[in-house]
């Protein structure tokens, strides 16, 4: 099986999808690695480290999505991508298909096979290729809110902890799963006052426990949520429906009570947002103004940091490209239900119910 790791073009994203010890233990594992020229370059691999382990370095994208079988890549493929795509050809990355029916209509058509980070599970049920990016989401999102807050990115001009006499910021975090804990936990390090906010009940008490004394659990319901919403500073959207849209818990009637200049960091954007406002940005353009709330909704935010995102994500992926490149789809979807439901769309149909429900109209098995 020929592996091809194209470079990503999505804007502002530096991410690539195998590090060179991913390509040389591919080799050695008998596949040929196709890594299309300076791929690694934004994240600080060159095409030297590359070929020295045995990869073949392909002179453009058209190459690598021709001769490759299996693509490895980071983001959803682009417009220009899905040109290339052809039936049968597998592709593993993040898709985040239900927050996007443009999207996944168009790669429906071409009849591939899309392997999803985001909906492979491990044997507890965790989601081990997501659970790194939402790492990295969770604590830039208050790096990043908190610079919203300043008065030149149009914020209220306060400091997030606040300076001895003058109180900090009051930080709302919405779900308390990978994103949350660690939005929460850097939130809570700058001196913050932070409230955490979920359905379940068994997160919250662990994490009443372990968390710093100046972060408050508090069981989310739409009116709690509003009590506190219209007195946060800084507003971080974490929640997550695996594979599903994200809800809305933040609607447009809501904005309108909240402080002018307050600021809301959607990290869940990826899966269509939780507020009733929330539309893609990029690191270039982050940023825009509804009903006078600063709205920070950048798709891929791990991607600033792309030498972290890369090492953490590849970390993550290695130990399943190399079954999937020497199995091929069917046999690794057959090794438990957690490979399995990775399984995003095949033969032109929706495999996975929380994105065939997202598009109930969109053929699927």
């Amino acid at each position: 099986m020929i592996i091809g790791v194209p470079k990503e073009i999505k804007k502002d994203e530096y991410r690539v999808g195998l590090l060179p010890v991913g390509a040389e233990l591919l080799t050695k594992d008998g596949r040929a690695v196709l890594i299309e020229k300076d791929a690694g370059v934004g994240s600080g691999f060159d095409d030297g480290r590359y070929s020295s382990v045995g990869a073949q370095i392909a002179a453009s994208a058209e190459e690598v999505y021709r001769r490759a079988e299996l693509i490895v890549k980071v983001k959803e493929p682009q417009p220009p991508e899905i040109a290339r795509l052809r039936p049968g050809q597998i592709l593993f990355c993040y898709f985040h298909f239900a927050a996007s029916r443009e999207l996944t209509t168009a790669c429906l058509k071409t009849g591939i096979t899309a392997v999803a980070y985001e909906t492979l599970k491990d044997p507890q049920g965790r989601l081990p290729l997501l659970t790194p990016m939402s790492e990295i989401a969770g604590r830039m999102s208050i790096q990043e809110g908190a610079k919203c807050l300043e008065r030149p990115m149009m914020g209220q001009g306060i400091l997030l902890g606040g300076v001895p006499g003058v109180a900090p910021a009051n930080v709302l975090v919405l779900g308390a799963g990978v994103v949350g804990t660690n939005a929460a936990r850097m939130a809570a390090g700058l001196a913050a006052n932070v409230t955490l906010m979920d359905i379940n009940l068994d997160r919250l008490r662990y994490l009443d426990e372990v968390m710093p004394a100046n972060v408050t659990t508090i069981f989310s319901d739409p009116h709690t949520i509003e009590d506190y919403a219209v007195r946060a500073d800084l507003i971080v959207g974490a929640v997550l429906i695996p594979g599903g849209r994200a809800p809305i818990l933040i609607p447009r009637s809501l904005l309108k009570k909240m402080k002018p200049g307050s600021v809301i960091v959607d990290v869940s954007i990826d899966q269509g947002g939780c507020t009733e406002m929330s539309r893609p940005t990029t690191h270039s353009d982050p940023t825009y103004i509804v009903d006078g709330v600063v709205h920070y909704c950048v798709t891929n935010i791990p991607g600033a940091v792309s030498r972290t995102s890369t090492l953490a994500l590849c970390n993550a992926t290695l130990p399943y490209v190399r079954p999937l490149a020497a199995l091929g789809v069917s046999a690794f979807a057959a090794l438990d239900p957690g490979h399995a439901a990775a399984l995003n769309m095949a033969d032109h149909k929706l495999t996975n119910q929380a994105v065939a429900q997202a598009f109930p109209d969109l053929p699927s098995v």
